[in-house]
């Protein structure tokens, strides 16, 4: 990723109801910047995520002019209401200039005082390319820490001294990692000798603060840059202890090129390449975190017994501690208890699928299968599905869908005893085959009025003609039935 070769922004980036804030300000005489990320974004031809201004006027001027703003903070950002759609329009947060005092506890300055100069509000801000106003009503660009040149260049370089900027806020180290990751660019050096010199304030920062950054790594298009290079910069064991145990644990060789660490990245890269969901990508990042504990060498074998256990319950533990959401623990711990689902065809049958389905729960059963596939291609093996993992995903195929049955009939045996006033007995199976036989050739006629008529016909019949009639499409359902399996066998190109 790297800066458009026309510097200027096009207000044609910007949204209507970005404009019309910039305009109100200046119609109102304030001076009024985008700035931060979104500035960053649009510079990269990149669509911004949320839209951030600074401005010359104080938060109460800004609820003057905006009634039904949001302003519930110390730091004087006001959200304004844009009532769009689009959630990245919806709140429009607007701050003050302003200027920051020392950071005594490493995460949040002890005091924040408002400015009318523009260079105070850019010069506290973290890296050079975040640094950069545009001023969109006189379509002027503010970039006096030559963010454009290190966006150019895709280098990451922090405002003014990188030990003062971890020094205030050491989620910066984070920060730096992540847009590494995001954006495919390079930490300039003195920044990265930084890092290195200051790792050790990360542990002031809340596991809230850190479990955000961390879950943005894993979401970005390289993941595995992130985390290689937490690990290298003595970072990972702030994110989790249990994830840098992972770090030279060495594997058997007969199944595995890399150690479980390296083994754990290229299986979430995998993930992320796939564009696979989030709770994937953490699931193959921290399906073998059960290894390390459980590593054992018995007579020159190295075995992981129930290491998909102990993971589970290691996963769950760091994911509750990082402040993950409740049902995000609860899918991926689901997901790395079971990845190690038998999967050998020859020997397993429909009714372990069906077990397997009950266990995993048939939401998540095709997220397990790609977890499968992640972890093969972490194992640096070629093959994301050979025949057995395509013969398996059939075999799950055909115990999900609906088969084809009497059940799919828009009456059943009970409407028919009901309606008719007849007893229970064998007619009743022979005439719904009948029924279903004919639906079967015209779908349209699964309509109440059509079967209750055609029942009628039925229930005329002799009981030998019913039951040569109930015998024969009992044989065309089956046959229905096993063509419905063979076309799945088919897409999966398995017999």
């Amino acid at each position: 990723m790297s800066l458009k070769k026309e510097t200027n922004i096009e207000n044609s980036q910007i949204p209507e109801q970005i404009i019309c804030i910039s305009e109100k300000f200046k119609e109102n005489g304030y001076e009024i910047y985008l700035v931060g990320g979104c500035v960053r974004d649009l510079l990269l031809g990149e669509d911004p995520k949320d839209w951030d201004f600074t401005t010359n006027a104080t938060p109460e001027e800004i609820q003057g002019l905006y009634g039904d703003s949001v302003y519930e903070n110390k730091f004087g950002t006001v959200g304004i209401k844009t009532r769009s759609e689009d959630e990245t329009l919806k709140i429009v947060e607007i701050t003050p200039y302003r200027t920051e005092s020392t950071y005594s506890d490493k995460r949040r300055p002890d005091e924040v005082k408002f400015s009318k100069n523009l260079e105070d509000d850019l010069k506290r801000r973290d890296f050079t390319m975040n640094a950069i106003a545009y001023d969109i009503n006189d379509k002027v660009i503010k970039d006096i820490y030559k963010g454009q040149e290190d966006i150019r260049r895709g280098i990451i370089r922090t405002v003014g001294s990188p030990d003062e900027r971890f020094r205030e806020d050491a989620l910066r180290i984070m920060r730096a990692i992540r847009f590494s990751a995001q954006l495919g660019f390079t930490i300039e050096q003195k920044t990265l000798e930084s890092i290195v010199t200051n790792s050790d304030l990360m542990k002031n920062i809340s596991k809230e603060r850190t479990g955000d950054e961390f879950s943005k790594i894993i979401k970005t298009k390289n993941p595995m840059i992130g985390l290689v290079m937490a690990e290298k910069l003595n970072i990972l064991g702030f994110i989790s202890e249990k994830l840098k145990n992972m770090v030279g644990v060495d594997q058997n060789k007969q199944a595995h090129k890399y150690d479980v660490w390296e083994h754990s990245l290229r299986s979430l890269q995998h993930a992320a390449d796939k564009g696979y969901s989030y709770e994937i990508r953490l699931s193959a990042l921290f399906h073998d975190i059960g290894k390390p504990p459980t590593k054992k060498i018995i007579q020159g074998e190295t075995t992981y017994y129930n290491h998909e256990i102990v993971g589970a319950n290691v996963t769950r533990e760091t994911l509750k501690n990082l402040c993950f959401p409740k049902e995000t623990v609860k899918k991926v711990e689901n997901l790395v208890r079971n990845h190690m689902f038998f999967a050998d065809t020859d020997q397993i049958t429909l009714s372990a699928v069906r077990r397997l389905l009950a266990r995993v729960g048939k939401e998540n059963i095709w997220d397990l299968i790609n977890l499968r596939i992640c972890d093969r291609i972490g194992t640096g093996r070629p093959k994301e599905e050979p025949y057995r993992l395509r013969k398996f995903q059939s075999m799950i195929e055909e115990v999900i869908r609906d088969p084809v049955s009497v059940s799919m009939l828009k009456i059943d045996g009970k409407y028919i005893i009901e309606k008719f006033d007849i007893k229970p007995g064998p007619k009743i199976g022979y005439i719904l085959n009948a029924l279903l036989e004919d639906v079967l050739e015209q779908p349209e006629n699964n309509n109440e009025m059509f079967l209750v008529k055609h029942t009628e016909k039925l229930l005329e019949l002799e009981e030998e003609d019913l039951i040569r009639i109930g015998n024969k499409s009992k044989e065309k359902i089956e046959e229905a039935d096993k063509k419905e399996v063979r076309k799945i066998r088919s897409k999966r190109k398995v017999k």
